[in-house]
């Protein structure tokens, strides 16, 4: 489905490991590596946002290792690292909401798993982590679009446990040397996104609304806006920040796809490509949102030539077509 690889180095002699590959973007990233011959793929998943159907894609495949374990265990973040050449780090407890009722548990997850990570990588002597982050750092900043340099206050627990990974991450790249880099997800989406549970996110939470046919809930008036970027975008991006012979190291990225659409033209997008004539119902705005959200791509498209391959309506067309094939 990639309209190109991402990369231009022989992936057979490396290895690689992917936390929280288990789950919706981890797993995309698992799949490219293995489908370009990746030497070996080793998945470090506590399974608390993983899912079993992801790991059985790649159970079969003789690249594959999968590990049971959580990042917050230091020594386990020691021991899965030995051997490794390069570290996709996706493990994270996300959601604003959840972060704002669970605040230790996204700090232990989010910022403490982290630093396991990177001190286990600095002592066994990875090449490169490329680490997820969010466009929640940005916080209470009205700049539009947002460049990488210009953050507000932080809104939520989330917020601030990614500010940490970013603030850590350049302590270990000037004080160690290590070779890290960050991508500020915008609003990622995509199959294997799942609806369920109490912090799913709004496009999976519409689908499955409208293939259910019933009227899903908006926060707010519904006009508050998100720079919505499909998941293979994001998947680009790791890859290329992985390989690139340019200088990233402690450097933070946004990765979006550089346009923004109101939550109400998204329903309606959604519901043009499912057919249906579903209205959606309104409620309070959610504590901690950002209200505008637009990002400038342009940094990451100087330091590795990322080019956003989908846009929202190709990705929504996709993403639909794995739901009726999941869910209906």
């Amino acid at each position: 489905m990639y309209k190109e690889p991402f990369h231009t180095k022989d992936l057979s002699q490396y290895t690689f490991l992917v936390t929280g590959g288990a789950g919706f973007i981890g797993s995309h990233i698992v799949e490219y590596l293995l489908t370009h011959n990746a030497g070996k793929v080793i998945v470090l998943d506590n399974m608390a946002n993983g899912f079993e159907s992801n790991i059985e894609l790649f159970r079969s495949h003789p690249n594959y290792e999968f590990v049971k374990g959580d990042i917050t265990d230091y020594e386990t973040c020691l021991k899965v690292t030995q051997g490794v050449d390069y570290i996709s780090h996706q493990a994270a407890l996300g959601s604003v909401p959840r972060s704002i009722k669970t605040p230790l548990a996204t700090h232990a997850a989010n910022a403490t798993g982290f630093l396991n990570m990177l001190e286990a990588a600095k002592i066994n002597g990875v090449k490169r982590i490329v680490y997820a982050s969010s466009s929640s750092v940005f916080g209470d900043s009205k700049e539009l679009p947002k460049k990488e340099e210009n953050i507000g206050t932080p809104l939520s627990p989330y917020a601030v446990s990614k500010r940490v990974d970013e603030l850590y991450a350049k302590v270990f790249a000037d004080v160690y040397g290590t070779d890290v880099a960050g991508l500020r997800y915008f609003n990622i989406f995509g199959p294997r996104q799942q609806p369920g549970g109490p912090y799913a996110a709004a496009i999976p939470i519409f689908m499955d609304a409208v293939l259910k046919n019933e009227a899903p809930f908006i926060n707010g008036d519904g006009e508050q806006t998100r720079d919505f970027t499909f998941v293979h975008n994001a998947v680009q991006a790791n890859i290329k920040a992985l390989f690139t012979d340019n200088n990233i190291k402690g450097e933070v990225f946004n990765i979006a796809y550089g346009q923004r659409i109101s939550i109400n033209e998204l329903y309606h997008k959604i519901a043009k490509v499912a057919d249906s004539d579903l209205q959606p119902k309104y409620r309070e705005p959610r504590p901690g949102d950002v209200r505008d959200s637009l990002a400038d791509i342009s940094k990451a498209q100087k330091a590795f030539d990322y080019r956003p391959d989908f846009d929202v309506d190709e990705g929504l067309r996709l993403t639909f077509d794995w739901f009726k094939k999941t869910f209906a």
